[in-house]
């Protein structure tokens, strides 16, 4: 489905930057849903993010690496946990599929 056209300075507003999963923790009842501790650099610091990645990622596979977050979401309540961001991820084939940050990007990087 393809949504409506976004104005730039709207699109402009979010702040897409890379950080690194410092944890990963399970949420009580969830079976898609991680507790995300983020490094999001010197400007957001560390946040919680809820992720909705477990059927698709271990924890191994996604502690310790570096992601894209959307960093200055407004924060949102999932299953009683707060989210203060989002991990950015694209659909492929049903998946959620985590798009990888080349070496040498630091935490807090932002995406122009």
């Amino acid at each position: 489905m393809v949504k409506p056209v976004v104005a730039f300075k709207d699109f402009d507003r979010i702040d897409l930057c890379v950080g690194t999963v410092r944890a990963v923790e399970n949420i009580e009842g969830s079976d898609k849903l991680y507790r995300l501790t983020v490094d999001l650099g010197t400007e957001y610091g560390t946040k919680t993010i809820i992720a909705g990645v477990k059927p698709w990622y271990g924890k191994e596979e996604i502690s310790g690496k570096q992601f894209i977050f959307a960093a200055n979401l407004e924060p949102r309540k999932l299953m009683g946990e707060v989210s203060q961001g989002m991990i950015v991820a694209a659909e492929s084939d049903g998946k959620a599929v985590l798009l990888p940050v080349p070496d040498g990007v630091h935490d807090g990087a932002v995406l122009r």
